[in-house]
């Protein structure tokens, strides 16, 4: 058979009403590619954290590593990560980014539920992950008009000690759809994993690779809905589609599986 029509039944989207035991157990052990729950959150609370962010100025990540631009409200640990390690300089940065978010005085933590919802039939819940005993940020708001390039996220690999103090048997990222493009914005995810000779196609400083690094590989494509919670493995080369006609604001965060079963998101 041509290897073009090949498909493997385990890559596959699970849609349902809320996040299950079953679907978090089995997008961990490899079962599915993504998990994805249309109303996990209100139109009209997405619109309240929108509007909120109205009058807030963005920041962006290091343009050095992060080309295309993408702009972010919040801090993650991935613009002060040094040689596998968090620098200092993360701390008050973090510091900052929690007082600019009860700057927009929401009656609710939008973090905080998401958490909740995901963790609902999780044994232990969700809790936010932490670093030599000191907590981690709980998320960040992404918008990236020109898309993210193709890339991975693993923090075994980032980081040359264990990022929450215990190895991850599992490592999987998290979106929480506030705003929508009329085009584009799709998330793509691929069947490949990083492979060694995968740092050809990796620009010099960059964060992730070019598209060569996936020609081959079994996709999923998928386009975000207003309210819509999506979770992914992580490890599993990744990228957004550019957008243009309207906003495409993200809320998301990783989440780490560990040894003895907890649910541990940092930003």
């Amino acid at each position: 058979m041509d290897s073009a029509h090949l498909h493997d039944p385990f890559f596959r989207t699970v849609t349902a009403e809320e996040f299950r035991h079953a679907d978090l157990a089995g997008l961990a052990a490899g079962r599915c590619a993504a998990v994805r729950v249309p109303r996990l959150q209100s139109a009209d609370d997405c619109a309240r954290v929108v509007d909120a962010l109205q009058d807030v100025a963005f920041d962006s990540y290091s343009e050095r590593r992060v080309q295309p631009s993408v702009m972010r409200f919040g801090v993650g640990v991935s613009d002060h990560r040094v040689n596998g390690r968090i620098t200092e300089s993360y701390w008050p940065a973090l510091r900052a980014a929690r007082e600019s978010w009860r700057f927009l005085r929401l009656p609710f933590d939008p973090m905080a539920r998401a958490r909740q919802a995901i963790g609902e039939h999780w044994p232990k819940g969700v809790t936010v992950g932490r670093h030599r005993g000191r907590t981690l940020g709980a998320g960040v708001l992404r918008e990236a008009p020109q898309g993210f390039r193709v890339h991975y996220d693993d923090a075994e690999r980032e980081f040359e000690e264990f990022l929450l103090g215990s190895p991850l048997v599992a490592q999987l990222a998290f979106n929480l759809y506030l705003s929508v493009p009329s085009t584009g914005g799709e998330t793509v995810i691929w069947r490949k994993r990083w492979h060694p000779e995968d740092e050809k196609f990796r620009p010099p400083q960059s964060y992730g690779y070019t598209d060569d690094v996936v020609r081959q590989a079994e996709r999923l494509e998928m386009r975000p809905t207003v309210g819509e919670g999506l979770l992914f493995d992580s490890r599993n080369y990744h990228a957004v589609r550019a957008s243009a006609g309207s906003r495409r604001i993200a809320l998301g965060f990783s989440l780490g599986l560990t040894a003895d079963g907890a649910l541990l998101a940092w930003g």
